[in-house]
C-alpha cells in the first residue's frame, strides 16, 4: 500500500516560495492555489511529501495553501536518525514549548499573523488551519485571530509528557471557547485509536475543555496504512493514509475539504 517512495524527494515546484517575514520574524511559505486561504502545518520531521501531497488536495479543493517552513528539510522524508534530530531540536526550541502542559507555543504568534495576512491576500469568509502532530494543537491557539474560522487538530500530540494536557494557556483557550460559542464554530480532531503520541486522554481533556465544539474523531488502528515508515497508527491524512476509495483515512480527508470549503467558501 505504499504509494511515496521513501527516497522521493519533492522539488514543491507547484508552490510559490515566499519569504514572509511578520513580527520581525522570516519564515519560507510555500504558497499554491485559488480561493479562501487554509494554513497547512507540517508534524515532524517537517514538510514531508506526504505533507506536500495532503496540501495539493486543499489546492485541488478551490482552497489557497499557505504551508510555513517550521522544521526539518522541506521535501525529504528523511530516516528515523534525521527525523529524531529534527525532533530534539522542536522539543528544546522555546518557540514551540514541547513540554509545557498549560502555555500556548509563541510560534502561535507567527502563525496568527499569517493567517491574518492570508485573509486579506485571498478572501473569502475566513482562513482554515490544520495541525499535525507536534503542530496538532496550533489550529485551535490560531482562533485567537478572528479571520480563523475553520480549525482542525490531527493527531494533537503536545504536551509530549502529559497525555492529558492541553498545550494552550488557560486563559487563551477560555477566550477560544468563548468565541467558538459566540459565533457558532467547531473545531475537528482526529486519532487513531491505539496512537501512543497522541492518547484517548488528550481528546477527554479537549472535550471537557470544548464541549460540543470539540468534535474528535477516532479512526480503527486497522484503517492506517501498514507499509508506513512508522509502525504506530499516528499520521491520519499523511502517513498513515491509504489513498483508496472507502478507506476510513480517505473519508477523513474529505471530511476535512468538506469543512474548509463549507466554512470558507461564500457561497457555500
Amino acid at each position: 500500500m505504499t504509494d511515496i517512495d521513501p527516497n522521493f524527494r519533492d522539488a514543491l515546484d507547484d508552490f510559490e516560495k515566499r519569504q514572509v517575514t511578520l513580527l520581525g520574524k522570516t519564515r519560507r511559505v510555500y504558497v499554491a492555489g485559488t480561493g479562501p486561504a487554509v494554513i497547512v502545518m507540517s508534524e515532524i520531521p517537517g514538510i514531508s511529501p506526504y505533507v506536500a501531497r495532503f496540501a495539493r488536495w486543499v489546492r485541488d479543493a478551490g482552497l489557497t495553501v499557505f504551508m510555513p517552513s517550521l522544521f526539518g528539510e522541506d521535501g525529504v522524508l528523511p530516516g528515523n536518525g534525521k527525523a529524531m534530530l529534527t525532533l530534539a531540536r522542536a522539543c528544546i526550541s522555546k518557540e514551540f514549548r514541547a513540554f509545557s502542559s498549560n502555555a500556548s507555543s509563541p510560534v502561535t504568534q507567527w502563525l496568527r499573523a499569517l493567517a491574518a495576512e492570508a485573509h486579506k491576500e485571498c478572501g473569502g469568509k475566513g482562513v482554515g488551519a490544520i495541525g499535525m502532530c507536534f503542530t496538532g494543537n496550533f489550529a485551535l491557539s490560531m482562533m485567537l485571530e478572528k479571520s480563523v474560522v475553520a480549525p482542525v487538530m490531527s493527531q494533537p500530540s503536545m504536551p509530549m509528557h502529559n497525555p492529558a494536557g492541553l498545550a494552550i494557556d488557560p486563559v487563551e483557550l477560555a477566550a477560544v471557547k468563548a468565541r467558538m460559542e459566540a459565533e457558532d464554530l467547531t473545531v475537528l480532531a482526529y486519532r487513531f485509536d491505539g496512537d501512543s503520541f497522541c492518547r484517548a486522554e488528550r481528546f477527554a481533556a479537549y472535550s471537557e475543555a470544548l464541549g460540543d465544539r470539540f468534535i474528535g474523531k477516532v479512526l480503527p488502528d486497522s484503517a492506517a496504512n501498514p507499509d508506513a515508515p512508522l509502525k504506530t497508527p499516528h499520521s491520519v491524512v499523511t502517513l498513515h493514509l491509504i489513498d483508496e476509495a472507502g478507506q476510513p483515512t480517505v473519508q477523513a480527508r474529505d471530511e476535512i475539504l468538506s469543512f474548509f470549503r463549507a466554512r470558507l467558501v461564500a457561497d457555500q
